[in-house]
């Protein structure tokens, strides 16, 4: 059995081809496949800030929270679950509501909703040394043995897109999940990794920012497993 899926052309033909970039404050949708690849965050945000990109952004809680804190950096939220995209977008929604936010204020101008496979828009659309940061909290950590070939840390392409993206020289990784024993294979995979070292993960800023599984799993009494990383000169 193989370690891996077989992510070749057929495989994204059938899992991107609804493949979206949302503008949460616009709510203009553009097909993915209209766009760059590589992608120019210049044209896509009509800014320079720096881009920070988070992998399965779920319900949207830290995508809210960091873009609203941080209104000068650029936040991605890629989710490929449907479901989850239209609840970040109601999430928007009903924030911008409840504070009554003009949409012509730039208030969540720095957000865009990626609705596809992570692996795929790594792979092709991420320009090379253009993030400052990635953030995976919770990955699925696929529990059945014969499932686990689909752990997203399991994938070289996917790791080499990681690496290969980040900022060179401070570009950061952080990684928070409940699940030990996910958590222990993925420091043993990125530890292979020359250009990434782990650093204190008390680093991470915005630690009071947590996602809406964190706030379930805390409650629950469950530990919490955090690491961040961090790109090294070449």
């Amino acid at each position: 059995m193989r370690e891996n899926p077989n992510y070749n052309e057929i495989y994204y033909q059938h899992t991107t081809s609804h493949s979206q970039v949302i503008d949460i404050v616009t709510e203009q949708i553009i097909p993915l496949s209209e766009l760059d690849a590589p992608m120019n965050w210049e044209r896509l945000f009509r800014n320079t800030y720096p881009v920070e990109i988070e992998i399965g952004s779920g319900k949207g809680r830290f995508l809210l929270e960091a873009s609203k804190r941080h209104s000068k950096v650029n936040y991605i939220g890629v989710e490929r679950a449907q479901k989850y995209v239209e609840l970040t977008r109601e999430r928007f929604e009903k924030h911008i509501r409840h504070f009554g936010i003009d949409k012509t204020s730039g208030t969540f101008s720095n957000v865009r909703l990626v609705r596809t496979d992570a692996n795929y828009f790594l792979t092709r659309y991420v320009p090379e040394m253009s993030v400052q940061a990635y953030h995976i909290y919770f990955p699925d950590p696929w529990p059945r043995k014969r499932q686990r070939k689909r752990r997203i840390f399991r994938n070289q392409d996917f790791l080499a897109a990681l690496t290969h993206t980040l900022n060179s020289g401070g570009g950061r990784l952080y990684i928070v999940t409940d699940h030990e024993e996910y958590f222990q294979e993925i420091q043993e995979r990125l530890a292979g990794l020359s250009v990434l070292r782990p650093i204190d993960a008390g680093l991470k800023p915005d630690s009071d920012i947590t996602t809406h599984y964190e706030m379930k799993y805390v409650l629950e009494g469950r530990p919490i497993y955090r690491a961040v990383y961090e790109k090294v000169l070449s």
